[in-house]
C-alpha cells in the first residue's frame, strides 16, 4: 500500500473544509509512456485499496485487467478506514483521531480526491473507469466531472442515483449504529455491537430469499435455536467488527444516500445520463434485490453509447463480487471489439 499526501485544504460539497488529506491505494503494473494504460477500479462500502485481493477473479497476471498491460489502480475513498482519511485519521488542529467528529463527505467529495491523486501519479487519461456497486457512484460522478479526461466506463450493480429502497436500508443500518451507546466514543471499537447489527441488515439486501434457503436452511429438523441461518449472520457481523469502524460504516452509508447525478446539474436524471459520451459497458445481476436490473436497464436506456449484458447469478447483490468468469468473459470480448463496432 502506498500514500499520497495532499498538504493543502480540501473544500468539501457541504463547505467544510479539511485541513490536508490522505490517500491510500494500490498501484500494479506501470503506467506506459503516454500516461494512457490506465484502467481505475472504484471500490464500494467496505472495501480496501487492494483489488487483487478483494477482485482476484478480474485482476491480475492472466486475468482480464492484467498489469502486465495495464497500470491498474485502486484508492480507498474518503471517509473509510483502511488508510485515506477518514474517522479514524488525525485531525492536525486536535492531534488526536476525528472519531465521530469527521465531516460528513459525499461520492462527489471521493471523486475530488481521486482526481488529486491521478493528478499525482501523473495520469494522462484513464482508459477504463470501473465501479460496482458505491464504486458505480464514484464511475459515474468521475465521468461527469472530468469528461475528457475518462475514455471508457465498465458499471456494475449500480444507479443513477440512490434509490428510496437503498436510503431506508442505510437509514435502518444507521439507527442500529446509533441504538449502541458507545458509537460516538473516541476509540478504534466505538460502535462494535451497533455495526455488527447494521451488517446483518446489509446481509439481508446483498443476497436475497433464495440464497439463504439454498444454503443456510436447516435439515436437523429438532432444533428449537441455534439455526444455521443464525450463526451465518452472526459470524458475518463478527468478521466486519474486526476489520472496519462503525462510525466510517455510519459516514460512507451518508455518502451512499446523497448520490444523485443530476444534483446541481438537471432536473432529470435521464438528461445527465443523456451527455455522458464515454464507451459504456454496464452489468446487471436478476437476483439483486439491493441495486436491481431495473436500475442499469434505466442507465443503458439513457447513456447513448451502452452495452447491456444482464447474468443469472444465485449470489444477488454480491455477485458482482463473485461471479469473475462470466464478468471476466463479458469485459474482454467488450474491450476486444473495434471501438467503431461499440454503440
Amino acid at each position: 500500500m502506498q500514500y499520497y499526501h495532499h498538504a493543502a485544504p480540501l473544500k468539501l460539497e457541504s463547505g467544510q473544509i479539511l485541513p490536508e488529506l490522505q490517500i491510500a491505494y494500490h498501484t500494479y503494473g506501470k503506467l506506459n509512456a503516454t500516461a494512457d494504460n490506465v484502467i481505475w477500479i472504484c471500490h464500494a462500502l467496505t472495501a480496501n485499496s487492494d483489488v487483487a485481493e478483494w477482485w482476484p477473479g478480474l485482476v491480475g497476471h492472466g486475468k482480464v485487467i492484467n498489469p502486465n498491460q495495464y497500470f491498474i489502480v485502486c484508492a480507498n475513498i474518503l471517509g473509510s478506514c483502511y488508510g485515506t482519511s477518514g474517522p479514524l485519521t488525525v485531525n492536525p488542529h486536535t492531534g488526536k483521531p476525528y472519531y465521530s467528529q469527521f465531516p460528513v463527505v459525499t461520492i462527489r467529495d471521493m471523486v475530488q480526491a481521486h482526481m488529486l491523486l491521478a493528478q499525482h501519479l501523473g495520469i494522462r487519461q484513464i482508459y477504463l473507469l470501473v465501479g460496482g456497486s458505491m464504486g458505480g457512484y464514484q464511475a459515474m460522478e468521475w465521468a461527469l466531472m472530468q469528461p475528457e479526461f475518462i475514455q471508457r466506463l465498465f458499471l456494475l450493480a449500480t444507479g443513477a442515483a440512490e434509490s428510496a429502497w437503498g436510503i431506508a436500508i442505510h437509514t435502518a443500518q444507521r439507527l442500529a449504529i446509533e441504538a449502541d451507546s458507545t458509537w460516538q466514543d473516541e476509540r478504534p471499537d466505538a460502535g462494535a455491537k451497533g455495526l455488527k447489527a447494521a451488517r446483518a441488515i446489509g446481509m439481508l439486501t446483498y443476497r436475497n430469499y433464495q440464497t439463504f434457503m439454498r444454503t443456510q436452511t436447516d435439515l436437523d429438523f429438532t432444533k428449537i435455536d441455534h439455526f444455521k441461518a443464525s450463526s451465518y449472520i452472526l459470524h458475518q457481523g463478527e468478521k466486519l467488527v474486526k476489520r472496519f469502524n462503525a462510525q466510517s460504516y455510519w459516514l460512507l452509508t451518508k455518502a451512499m444516500d446523497s448520490h444523485n447525478i443530476a444534483r446541481g446539474r438537471a432536473n432529470r436524471l435521464e438528461d445527465v445520463l443523456s451527455t455522458i459520451r464515454q464507451k459504456t459497458l454496464i452489468l446487471g445481476i436478476t437476483s439483486d434485490i439491493l441495486c436491481p436490473p431495473e436500475e442499469q436497464r434505466f442507465l443503458a436506456r439513457h447513456m447513448p453509447h451502452s452495452a447491456y449484458y444482464e447474468i443469472d447469478s444465485p449470489y444477488g447483490h454480491d455477485g458482482f463480487l463473485i461471479e469473475f468468469d462470466i464478468i471476466g468473459q463479458i469485459l474482454r470480448d467488450w474491450l476486444e471489439r473495434n471501438p467503431a463496432d461499440l454503440p
